[in-house]
């Protein structure tokens, strides 16, 4: 599998990933001129995509969701309640490109299995995703404000980790965000801190070489060198060697990430 973060964070998200036989995207929070860039900075031509898999309905993950589904044909493919959610934001969809599934209950599409995982956020169904495909595994998780020990049975043995890190607790509570907004990001139902995104890692990773990516960091509460040394700090005291156990990478917000292969 190939895997590149085209863009992470409040801006707008949306993931590459490539195998053998699919090409396609988690999310598409850009426009659709904006997401063909950035794959055409991969060798990547939109034209190729195979379908899109939605996370939730909020427009810094949909945004150009129906647009790139009409101008492809592409199938759009999310739970029943988010698809009504977000209808009146992606616009007509042609029926066929239409395909609904039922979270935590597991797909299969081409060559690739995927895990819709049922995930904590103010949205109507919110989910992360499990992908495999040929003996390879990652996971996608942000817009999620608590973490269950179900959650890291179904990320464990992943390859590849794509892990919310949004905000520093002390960015947000001495910031700008009033207090009712300060109260949703840390609340249940909102987003990981780069502390709790630190010790999920130390409970996913096993140090035989996973690649991490860490998205969605917060524009206001947070920094990238800030989440970076948060989450290596962290990994490091529990005995990690961040050169050689793993590789650490802060998604950008606004280009691409590094494109990796499994």
């Amino acid at each position: 599998m190939k895997f590149c973060s085209l863009s992470s964070g409040s801006s707008g998200n949306s993931i590459y990933i490539e195998t053998k036989k699919s090409r396609f995207l988690i999310d598409s929070g850009l426009s659709g001129k904006r997401v063909g860039k950035l794959l055409s900075e991969i060798d990547v031509s939109a034209s190729e995509l195979d379908f899109i898999l939605v996370t939730h309905e909020h427009s810094d993950h949909v945004q150009g969701v129906g647009v790139l589904s009409r101008r492809y044909d592409l199938p759009i493919i999310a739970n029943e309640r988010t698809w009504l959610a977000m209808d009146q934001k992606i616009g007509k969809i042609d029926q066929k490109n239409i395909v609904v599934f039922k979270s935590d209950t597991d797909i299969e599409l081409r060559d690739v299995d995927i895990h819709p995982m049922r995930i904590y956020h103010d949205s109507v169904e919110a989910v992360g995703y499990v992908i495999e495909s040929s003996k390879k595994k990652l996971s996608v998780l942000t817009d999620t404000g608590f973490v269950s020990e179900e959650m890291i049975s179904k990320m464990m043995g992943s390859d590849l980790f794509f892990i919310e890190s949004n905000h520093d607790p002390n960015m947000l509570q001495n910031g700008s965000y009033s207090e009712y907004l300060k109260k949703r990001v840390r609340g249940i139902r909102g987003h990981l801190s780069n502390y709790e995104c630190s010790k999920i890692l130390g409970e996913l990773l096993t140090g035989m070489g996973e690649k991490v990516f860490l998205g969605h960091l917060s524009n206001e509460n947070n920094l990238p060198i800030l989440a970076y040394k948060t989450v290596s700090d962290y990994l490091t005291g529990i005995g990690m060697d961040i050169k050689k156990d793993l590789i650490l990478e802060v998604a950008a917000r606004y280009g691409r990430s590094s494109f990796v292969e499994l």
